[in-house]
């Protein structure tokens, strides 16, 4: 008997919440039928400007996880390597960059359930 009072007891606590939870407004947007809207500081995927690209490793050296992953072959051949699992988006590669040659847009990156898939090419110069 002592439960179901307590029981009862917590249901009349909780009902004004309950009540006001039914007849408001949805906080959620209706995804996938409605397009999702991203606030203006969004940065989604890390880009290249593969004509202002020198290879000179100043954003793989100051990303703070290591994301980034510059393969040197000479000075004319590297290809840079993008970790979008290890990846938090902080935009240090873009403040780095001496040259405006990588930044970050608003596009979504694609989930996967596939690491290899994480792991984006971002550029390709000389012969590798």
């Amino acid at each position: 008997m002592k439960k179901i009072l307590n029981h009862l007891r917590t249901f009349i606590y909780l009902l004004p919440n309950i009540t006001s939870v039914f007849f408001s407004k949805a906080e959620t947007i209706k995804y996938p039928q409605e397009p999702s809207n991203y606030s203006s500081g969004f940065r989604g995927s890390v880009r290249i400007n593969q004509q202002n690209c020198v290879g000179c490793n100043a954003c793989v050296r100051d990303c703070p996880v290591s994301a980034l992953q510059l393969i040197k072959v000479s000075k004319e051949s590297f290809s840079l390597i993008h970790q979008q699992d290890l990846c938090t988006y902080c935009g240090q590669c873009q403040l780095s960059c001496k040259f405006n040659a990588i930044y970050l847009d608003n596009t979504y990156n694609q989930p996967s359930a596939d690491r290899k898939n994480f792991r984006v090419v971002l550029l390709k110069k000389g012969k590798l």
